[in-house]
């Protein structure tokens, strides 16, 4: 056992029933490194940092820590052997301070009383430290999701761990503040903390990582120092050599009509989108690019009835005015809105797979007052097959689901609505490029069948490779609009959404 291992697993097995999640993984974490773990969509690698923080108990194999074996049987276990994981959901209490949660479950005291005054002066220090411009009393509730991200990531290192496991870190992040965690990661290479990091972003991996190991179907597949890889090379290994399904923008073979099946005027929302207007022909995939906070969000959440839009808002659906006050009225009106946190928006996580899937279509699959199970069953088999969801049953809890798949089931139970208008809102956040492939192929499928889709991503390659036109938004307002065939490069839209 070297000494140069700040972490090693050794011979992991992990089932979920009958489902194999990791089979024999071995796994070593050099000390003041970043390691990237890199696979698709259940390959197991969430599964096998759980197990390292004690969220998850191995079936066999062990864990050893600074050349010593160690039993992980919870949290606090993995807190004492200085392992910290920042999960991708974020784990913050919302109505408490920055300060708070920092200290949660690990107050400082003076006496019998609560020492506000270190705490405050220890969190005011850390965030000096990361450069995080935030003020100890804040409530989190306040904060971009962003700087929650960034907050999460300062909780974690208040307890000075040794061994970091960051699980999408970037995925709610923005430019600025990814640049502020890559400084933050440097940091604490230099003081000799190691890190684990997860990621789909594969421009990160190989700007921030020093080794790469690719787990697939519960197997380490290969493990190399990042130099040893290129882009292509490193995404055949997770495909198996199927480069094919990378992301291509593919021209129309018949261009999109001008019938226009909505048409949005002045639309106000607070003091986030400020009179915007648009138009959304039959078809056609139209995109909304833009920094975080700049209206895209919030535009989708208006037309679904989920925030109040300004009087002077106008909104006609085939040139014939409707109303979209509440989510039922936009249902009805043939909208459906895939939210940008799956988790706490998109699915009900304490239940089943077929729950959520038939969550919003429950009047289809009664039978008289009962609800008709094999009706359940089938639309939940068919949006297995259909989408393919890795899962061993369509009984299977949410929480046993990977992220991508749990996205795919939000997918699947709005598709069962038959809306005209798909909204989708970062679809494709912390899933694997095959998934992403899917998704992708799953929104130009759904428009050949005159429909039509609003799609908001921070990934602008995404945009390039699905969009026929992208508006690009800046402070609540429309800055420019592009025809996807006048685009010349991701660069030029990036140049467009920055300045």
């Amino acid at each position: 056992m070297s000494d140069a291992y700040a972490i090693s697993l050794e011979n992991i097995y992990k089932s979920f029933g009958s489902v194999e999640v990791l089979k024999d993984v071995n796994f070593h974490l050099e000390k003041g490194t970043v390691h990237a773990l890199v696979g698709g969509n259940g390959a197991g690698k969430s599964t096998l940092m759980k197990i390292l923080t004690g969220v998850y108990t191995c079936d066999s194999g062990k864990i050893v820590v600074d050349g010593k074996e160690v039993k992980i049987r919870n949290t606090k276990d993995a807190q004492k052997n200085g392992i910290k994981m920042i999960f991708q959901e974020l784990s913050l209490s919302p109505t408490m301070t920055v300060m708070e949660n920092i200290f949660l479950a690990n107050e400082s005291v003076k006496g019998i009383a609560l020492n506000k005054k270190e705490m405050y002066q220890r969190t005011a220090e850390l965030f000096e430290e990361l450069h995080i411009h935030v003020k100890p009393t804040d409530k989190v509730k306040d904060l971009d999701v962003g700087v929650q991200q960034l907050v999460e990531i300062a909780k974690a290192l208040s307890v000075e761990a040794k061994v970091l496991i960051m699980d999408e870190p970037t995925a709610s992040l923005t430019e600025k503040e990814t640049n502020t965690l890559f400084r933050i990661i440097e940091q604490l290479k230099e003081k000799g903390v190691s890190i684990v990091y997860i990621s789909h972003r594969m421009k990160e991996i190989f700007r921030v990582c020093d080794k790469i190991t690719v787990l697939k179907d519960g197997e380490i597949v290969q493990e190399r120092n990042k130099e040893d890889f290129t882009l292509d090379s490193l995404i055949e290994v997770m495909l198996g050599g199927n480069v094919e399904k990378q992301m291509k923008y593919i021209p129309r073979e018949e261009p999109i009509g001008d019938e226009k099946i909505l048409t949005v005027r002045n639309l106000t929302v607070g003091d986030r989108v400020d009179g915007v207007s648009f138009e959304l022909r039959k078809g056609e995939i139209l995109g909304l690019a833009g920094l975080m906070g700049s209206g895209r969000t919030e535009t989708l959440e208006a037309l679904f009835g989920l925030r109040k839009k300004g009087e002077e808002t106008e909104i006609l659906m085939n040139g014939q005015p409707v109303k979209l006050g509440t989510v039922s009225q936009a249902i009805q009106n043939g909208f459906a809105l895939i939210p940008e946190d799956r988790r706490r928006q998109g699915l009900v996580l304490e239940h089943t797979l077929k729950e959520n899937v038939v969550l919003p279509n429950f009047r289809s699959v009664m039978k008289g007052i009962r609800i008709d199970r094999d009706k359940v069953r089938a639309m939940t088999e068919d949006a297995i097959d259909t989408l393919s969801i890795k899962t061993g049953s369509v009984d299977a809890g949410m929480l046993s689901l990977s992220g991508g798949n749990q996205q795919k089931a939000v997918i699947a139970k709005w598709l069962n609505t038959n809306p005209k208008i798909l909204m989708m809102d970062e679809p494709t956040a912390g899933v694997d490029v095959m998934a992403k492939a899917e998704i992708i192929d799953i929104v130009r499928k759904f428009v050949t069948k005159g429909n039509s889709v609003i799609f908001v991503s921070s990934e602008l390659s995404e945009m390039m490779a699905i969009c026929d036109r992208i508006l690009v938004y800046h402070s609540g307002k429309i800055k420019q609009e592009f025809e996807r065939e006048k685009i010349e490069s991701e660069e030029q839209l990036e140049y467009a959404i920055q300045h």
